[in-house]
């Protein structure tokens, strides 16, 4: 339960008004940074859910589809750029942004995870890696500021961390298709 208690420290640390407000004003900490680190904090504190809860996961989420889903729309929505500009101008977006991404996010990730195929793992690998690369050339071939609370810079930097993570998930892709594990146990 160590874990638990780590991601709930982490999690309180990431919603004190400095940090956040600190990782906030930056567009690509806000993104890759604030953002990843709650899912984080959410997919560490699903252990206590999972054993609190058991049944409730194996009922709602038996073979790992429904929480895949849920953390892909729940993760999908805050990379539209409307949504990172409201979490910053309202307060109730704010509040959303802190419980949807460790709880609705993290913690159906934990539980889908280790239920999917190796298929379709893939497969949402695929689909993150397809949605980088759209989302990394949407903010740096827009001529216009997607974010009204961020400069113009900042959305190009934005938009080559997203094809620099798009370019990772590839290289892993194409890692895992042509390296077989078992020849090096």
């Amino acid at each position: 339960m160590t874990q638990v208690f780590y991601a709930f420290l982490l999690y309180i640390f990431l919603m004190l008004p400095p940090v956040a407000n600190l990782v906030e004003s930056i567009m690509i900490t806000h993104m890759h940074m604030q953002m990843p680190l709650l899912v984080i904090s959410g997919f560490f504190m699903a252990r206590f859910f999972l054993i609190r809860f058991p049944r409730f996961f194996e009922k709602w989420n038996s073979n790992g589809i429904p929480g895949i889903i849920l953390f892909m729309i729940i993760v999908i929505y805050w990379t539209i750029p409307r949504t990172m500009d409201e979490a910053l101008t309202l307060q109730s977006v704010e509040i959303f942004k802190f419980i949807s991404l460790p709880f609705l996010a993290g913690v159906p990730l934990r539980d889908s995870w280790k239920k999917l195929s190796s298929t379709g793992k893939n497969v949402i690998i695929i689909i993150f890696t397809i949605k980088y690369f759209g989302m990394g050339f949407l903010y740096i071939w827009s001529p216009d500021q997607l974010c009204n609370n961020y400069l113009l810079i900042e959305q190009l930097t934005l938009g080559w961390g997203f094809l620099t993570t798009a370019i990772a998930l590839l290289i892993y892709l194409v890692y895992k298709h042509f390296v077989d594990p078992s020849q090096y146990e």
